[in-house]
């Protein structure tokens, strides 16, 4: 089985710990994890991708790299998200690479791949769709309303950090749901870590209304989704093909709960290999 390794990577004044896999001769592969989690998302993803002669590379994201917590709100802006991502691509001498999301890393991408698509080879992104499907949702689907209800929660409560903590991180742990112990007790000890959950929440905080007015995507696309998430619709990730003008691939998931990386790795490595094989 492919080895995981942890390297730090430096990108400006910023530094992010890394877990990749595979020889750096490999085809590079960059996954991004969502909120509230951990490069550990992609633990059972990236052997397979090591395995099948990929360079995967899973960084823990701004705020949740300790060498990577600015202070300031502005300095999570979506845009300067999606620069880290090619930052890191530059520090690691990647030209052009395959971009996976989940959640938030899944938003983050779909910026990646619709600014930067000489840079991008292909999209795979697990549960939230592209932005202008989301925020149409948003405004015009009752049901993705409700479901998205907690984002104003996160951006207007100074002190949301410690309130998720209280209790024994009792409402952190029921934004959970369902994911299984390991992984809940896996971002619970990183999270906890003084100043890391607070920061993870400045993405919220900083988020623009302008996502919603992101470009099409041009690059080939394939969007995972799955019927019992409990934060994506169907109506949001339905519209989700009027805003790929590339290749596009729509792959639903039935019974799977919002985290799928977790619990279907073998489903995101699959959908992932088919690009890099060119199927």
């Amino acid at each position: 089985m492919s080895q995981l390794r942890r390297s730090v990577v430096s990108t400006g004044d910023l530094t992010f710990d890394t877990v990749q896999t595979g020889d750096t001769s490999g085809t590079p592969v960059i996954l991004l994890h969502g909120f509230p989690a951990t490069s550990a998302t992609w633990a059972e993803v990236l052997p397979a991708l090591g395995e099948a002669g990929c360079w995967a590379v899973a960084p823990d994201q701004r705020g949740y790299s300790p060498g990577a917590r600015p202070t300031d709100t502005e300095d999570y802006a979506t845009d300067r998200l999606a620069a880290d991502v090619i930052g890191l691509a530059d520090a690691l001498g990647i030209d052009t690479f395959h971009l996976v999301g989940h959640d938030w890393g899944a938003s983050v991408a779909w910026v990646v791949a619709a600014t930067r698509p000489d840079r991008v080879r292909s999209l795979t992104a697990v549960s939230v769709p592209h932005l202008g499907a989301y925020g149409r949702a948003v405004r015009e689907d009752p049901e993705q309303r409700a479901m998205s209800a907690y984002y104003a929660e996160f951006r207007r409560t100074p002190d949301m950090a410690e309130v998720l903590l209280a209790d024994d991180a009792r409402r952190l742990r029921e934004v959970y749901g369902d994911l299984p112990a390991g992984h809940v007790e896996t971002y619970l000890q990183h999270l906890g870590e003084p100043g890391a959950l607070d920061a993870a929440l400045q993405w919220y905080r900083a988020m623009g209304s302008d996502l919603s007015t992101l470009p099409h995507v041009t690059v080939p696309t394939t969007f995972v989704w799955s019927d019992a998430d409990a934060f994506i619709g169907p109506v949001a990730a339905a519209g989700c093909p009027e805003f790929v003008d590339g290749p596009f691939r729509y792959v639903e998931l039935t019974g799977v709960s919002h985290w799928v990386p977790e619990t279907r790795p073998h489903v995101v490595a699959t959908e992932v290999l088919r690009h890099v094989s060119g199927r």
